[in-house]
């Protein structure tokens, strides 16, 4: 469950990174598949910082608030750094 929650949000957070840095927006599809890919990672790192707390209070059915938002968290971050990585590599291909 989390990741799917750290794959939405990084979906999310590499719409809103585009929408708010027009010069590395490169559309809403190559956007949200940036922040798929940023939110998956995001979420991934955050869990291993946290000592995996999130992903025990997961598998015991127990998602509570914090972790949600941790998720959240991280993956929308991940998924605008994804996204501001990938633009700058197309743009610096484009010149």
């Amino acid at each position: 469950m989390e990741l799917i929650i750290g794959l939405l949000s990084g979906a999310v957070g590499g719409n809103v990174a585009g929408g708010l840095l027009k010069n590395l927006n490169q559309g809403t599809l190559i956007n949200s598949i940036s922040g798929i890919v940023g939110g998956g990672l995001g979420g991934t790192i955050l869990s291993g910082l946290t000592g995996g707390g999130m992903a025990e209070a997961a598998a015991g059915g127990g998602l509570d608030i914090a972790s949600i938002l941790g998720q959240v968290a991280g993956g929308g971050v991940g998924g605008g750094v994804v996204l501001a990585i990938v633009g700058v590599v197309r743009n610096m291909m484009a010149k």
